[in-house]
Formats: structure tokens, C-alpha cells, sequence
């Protein structure tokens, strides 16, 4: 009971904790990232807060009992990311399980498990074949023998299924592990079935029933869209430890995703919450992009034009009029991420837009060559049947359009 515990000193004191699920319930979207990579992104995540990184960000590194490889990559992460982030390894509610995730990161600081527990009758049927009630007591048991076992580990407690299960026995339950040592309460949509209006309900209804020294935390799925609107509803209920996944790669359609979460709590906080305090060290926003792209590199996952705060939409122009006053036309200033604007060519260009693509070029075009581009730009995109039209193309036009004008009448 002694081992310091900075995610709930954080969630505690109203700071947020977000925790990272790409790692490990990413495995679920069809997606594996290797240890090295593992290790990268928990000390490219936590320096976006510095210093402050374990107090903000619990890694969830991997499942152990999945296979001897699956526990190397979470023992590396707890060994080479240490001071970064909170390590977590998560596991089945039985314990030989719960003490093989305690191995995969025994040592680290901040080392952390996640014991996943049925809340629902319907869910305790499929995954234990016993009531609820029966495996939610037992969940009181294992995390009495981790924090007996003298690991240095602090176990969390993940309610599976939480909108089927009944609030005051969860609310019962998170007292009770939370008397015996749970860090952690996560409650989680399991089948993202939630709208919005509820997972409010559901929030509040067990923040009225727990005790004050329980933490709560959201793990919430995005399979009808509303992961991030969800997650957001349970933040203003006062929920300080939000499970996320960069990219929102997860089960199914996935979760929340972290650039996402992570962006707006710290760009329109005030807006969300009024004059929350969410952070020890706020975070460095210039580092979201470049995570993003390192984690779709590693998993396939595209990064698109339509993908929110991390697409190649971001900061790109392509119109006349938002190209004169870009501020009108954009909800925030791309500077924030540390992304320059970008004009791009297309046939829906102006003549300013073709000359500013042209300029970075080091083309100076006079108003003949400037139309004729414009004419050739849109019956060029057509014709090719893709909207953007490379630099390289345009300059080509423009040599053979000169090279054409260059040449004396017969």
C-alpha cells in the first residue's frame, strides 16, 4: 500500500490522466506494434509532458497471456520507457494471469495492472460463467494479493460491459476495491453501444454513489461515432482518467482517439470544462502530428484528408477565398500542432492560389501564363480524374507553355 501512486495523486487533484490503449487494444483493431516501436511511442507520448509524462499518460504496454512475444514487448516497455510514462500490463481476472502481467512489468516506475472483470450478468456468462456479483468479489481478492505480494505493482480494475451491469453494484464493488487497493476504476462501453445522453448518466450515477477517494476512468468505443462526444460527456462529469488510442485504433470501429481527446482538453478546455486545471505540465501540442504519423507508419492505418487534427487536410488551401483569409474558414490556427499552412492545387484553384503554388516554385507567371495555367490546372485535373495537381506538373506546363511562346510565327 506504500508504492506511490502518481495517476491517482493526478485524477485525485482534478489534473487528467489519459490512458493509452494503441499498444494493446489496438491489437484488437487488426494491428501489432513491436516492442521497439512500443518503447518509442511511450517516450514520444510522454514527452509531451516533459517531466510530468507518468503523471499524465498510464501506457497500457500489452496483454502478457497472450503469447511469450506479446510478454517481451511489455516487459520492454516497462524496462526501456521507464520515467516516461506509467507502464501497464493487463490481464484476466484469474491469478496466475494477474501474476504473470505483475512479472511483465515488476521493477518499473509507476508499473501498473489492469485486471479486466465482468460488470454485467450477461458478459460474466460469456467470459467466467458465474454471476457478476461472484466475479466482481473475486476482483477484491486479487487486488488484495497484489498489493500483499509486494510487487511494487498497483492494480486497477477494468468493469467490462458497465452500461448492462447495475450501478449500485458497481458503485459497491469500486468501494470495495478501492478499500483493498485498486489505483484505478475503469469503467468501460465494451460494445460502444452508448449514446451520449446516457454515458452522461452512467458517469454521474456512479460518481454520486462511489466514495470520494475512488478514481474512475472512461474507456469508452467509438462504433457509433461517439467515442470522442462520449468521452468528452464523462470528463464533464468529472471523470479524470480517460482511456484513448492515437489514431483511435481499437476493437471494431475503435475508441476515442488520442489526438482527438488529447487536442481539445488542452486547446478549448475552458470552453469544455470553464477554468478546469487539467494539467501539472501542459502538454506540447507540436508533438501530436508527428506521433500520429509514426503510429500509422507502424500499423498501416492511412492518415486521410478527412482524419481529424492529424490528416493531410490539416492546414491545407486550395480555394480563392479562404486563401485570402484562411482564419475565417478554419477552426483553429494549424500553428498550434506546429504545422505550417500549405496551398494546394486543384481544379478548384484561383489565379491567386496558382500564382502563390507557382512563386514556391520559382515561378514568376505574367497574367497570359498565368490564365493559360488556370485553364490547363482544371482540365487537367479531369482529365485525370484526381483533384491535386503536383508542382512538378505545373512547372512543366509552364516550361513547354514558354518554350511554345518562344517560337517565331513561320
Amino acid at each position: 500500500m506504500g508504492t506511490p501512486d502518481l495517476v491517482r495523486e493526478s485524477a485525485l487533484g482534478g489534473r487528467l490522466v489519459l490512458w493509452e490503449e494503441s499498444a494493446r487494444d489496438g491489437a484488437q483493431g487488426k494491428t501489432l506494434m513491436s516492442g521497439d516501436f512500443r518503447v518509442r511511442l511511450a517516450r514520444g507520448y510522454g514527452r509531451v509532458f516533459g517531466d510530468d509524462g507518468p503523471r499524465h499518460v498510464v501506457f497500457a504496454a500489452g496483454f502478457p497471456a497472450v503469447c511469450a512475444e506479446e510478454f517481451a514487448a511489455t516487459r520492454q516497455v516497462a524496462s526501456e520507457a521507464a520515467g516516461s510514462v506509467s507502464p501497464a500490463a493487463v490481464c484476466r481476472a484469474t491469478l496466475d494471469d494477474v501474476r504473470q502481467a505483475c512479472d511483465a512489468v515488476r521493477d518499473a516506475p509507476n508499473a501498473r495492472v489492469m485486471i479486466v472483470v465482468p460488470a454485467s450478468d450477461a458478459m460474466a456468462d460469456a467470459m467466467v460463467h458465474r454471476p457478476a456479483v461472484d466475479a466482481l468479489a473475486e476482483a477484491v481478492t486479487l487486488v488484495g494479493a497484489v498489493r500483499d505480494g509486494d510487487t511494487g505493482v498497483i492494480p486497477d480494475v477494468c468493469f467490462a460491459d458497465a452500461p448492462r451491469a447495475g450501478i449500485d453494484v458497481m458503485a459497491g464493488a469500486a468501494n470495495a476495491l478501492t478499500e483493498a487497493g485498486a489505483g484505478v476504476i475503469v469503467v468501460a462501453d465494451t460494445t460502444g453501444d452508448l449514446l451520449t445522453e446516457r454515458c452522461a448518466e452512467l458517469f454521474q450515477s456512479l460518481l454520486d454513489r462511489v466514495a470520494e477517494d475512488v478514481v474512475l476512468a472512461s474507456h469508452l468505443h467509438n462504433d457509433l461515432g461517439l467515442g470522442l462526444a462520449n468521452t468528452l460527456a464523462a470528463v464533464r462529469a468529472g471523470v479524470r482518467v480517460v482511456s484513448s488510442s492515437w489514431l483511435g485504433v481499437a476493437e471494431r470501429s475503435g475508441m476515442v482517439a488520442t489526438e482527438q481527446i488529447l487536442f481539445l482538453l488542452a486547446h478549448r478546455a475552458t470552453e469544455l470544462l470553464g477554468e478546469a486545471d487539467l494539467w501539472r505540465t501542459a502538454p506540447d501540442l507540436t508533438r501530436i502530428p508527428a506521433i500520429a504519423r509514426a503510429v500509422s507508419a507502424e500499423t498501416g492505418l492511412p492518415l486521410t484528408v478527412t482524419t481529424p487534427i492529424v490528416g493531410t487536410g490539416v492546414g491545407t488551401i486550395s480555394t480563392g477565398t479562404p486563401f485570402v483569409r484562411p482564419a475565417t474558414f478554419q477552426p483553429f490556427d494549424p500553428a498550434v500542432l506546429g504545422i505550417e499552412p500549405t496551398v494546394v492545387l486543384t481544379h478548384l484553384a484561383s489565379a491567386r492560389v496558382l500564382r502563390a503554388v507557382g512563386e514556391r516554385a520559382g515561378l514568376a507567371l505574367d497574367r497570359a501564363e498565368t490564365a493559360a495555367a488556370l485553364a490547363w490546372v482544371k482540365a487537367e485535373a479531369f482529365r485525370r480524374n484526381e483533384a491535386v495537381i503536383p508542382v512538378e506538373s505545373l512547372v512543366g506546363f509552364v516550361d513547354a507553355f514558354r518554350a511554345t511562346a518562344a517560337v517565331p510565327a513561320p
